[in-house]
């Protein structure tokens, strides 16, 4: 039953953005968390339509990064090898002068270099779609970030495409509350997640939360209504 709510959801996004198709090659960004380990099992267990191949990608972290330096790469491995998945294991790349630019969050640096090894992974392997995990919580804490402190409402879209077409990001798990892939993680087996980074337990993604928290609490649907006015506002309907 929480496989079948959670691909209810998934299959949802997929026909309102047209994240999967017939030969997608899916290179899929794997921390080994939760988000990224229940969007592995779903797709693989997804029976649609669609036949797709999916990659799972590590990203390893550089000296300097203070989040996945704790991951149980061995564990992770036994998973992958168990589920019969092709897999890799990425370096990211070590910082290169100036770690980052006056007043730029240390979250989003490493952020960036994880992308950038994952857009390098997802060439080389010959993927035109790029995964990640992103969930509904995430997305509208985005959207509160984006309004609050850049007077814009936008959100993270589950489909951008990049670099002229050439690969397209997809967050099939935007439609899924956290909650859920929390219920669905107890019992599936995964392997150990890595704690929470240290650096991000102060960050403002952390007072967004709170403050949906508590919208919440009165209205348990504040972030579909989120969803649909950037929807709105961007001009894809309701």
């Amino acid at each position: 039953m929480l496989l079948y709510t959670l691909l209810k959801m998934l299959n949802q996004c997929h026909r309102e953005h047209g994240l999967l198709a017939d030969g997608d090659r899916i290179c899929l960004a794997l921390s080994g968390g939760k988000d990224s380990c229940t969007l592995l099992d779903a797709l693989l267990q997804r029976r649609g339509l669609e036949r797709y191949t999916v990659i799972a990608v590590h990203v390893l972290p550089a000296s300097d990064m203070a989040c996945g330096a704790q991951v149980d790469v061995a564990a992770l491995r036994a998973w992958l090898e168990g589920l019969g998945v092709e897999y890799h294991m990425a370096q990211a790349e070590e910082p290169q002068g100036e770690p980052r630019r006056a007043q730029q969050s240390p979250c989003f640096y490493c952020a960036w270099r994880r992308r950038k090894t994952l857009f390098r992974v997802a060439q080389e392997l010959g993927c035109n779609k790029l995964a990640l995990a992103h969930n509904a919580d995430d997305v509208a804490e985005t959207t509160l970030l984006n309004l609050f402190y850049q007077a814009q409402l936008k959100g993270m879209a589950p489909r951008v495409p990049l670099f002229g077409g050439r690969l397209t990001l997809i967050r099939p798990l935007a439609y899924v509350p956290e909650a859920e892939i929390e219920r669905y993680a107890e019992g599936a087996g995964f392997p150990p997640p890595p704690p929470p980074c240290p650096v991000g337990k102060g960050a403002k993604r952390a007072l967004m939360r709170q403050i949906l928290g508590m919208v919440e609490e009165e209205h348990p649907r504040a972030k579909v209504y989120l969803r649909r006015a950037v929807a709105r506002c961007q001009g894809e309907g309701a």
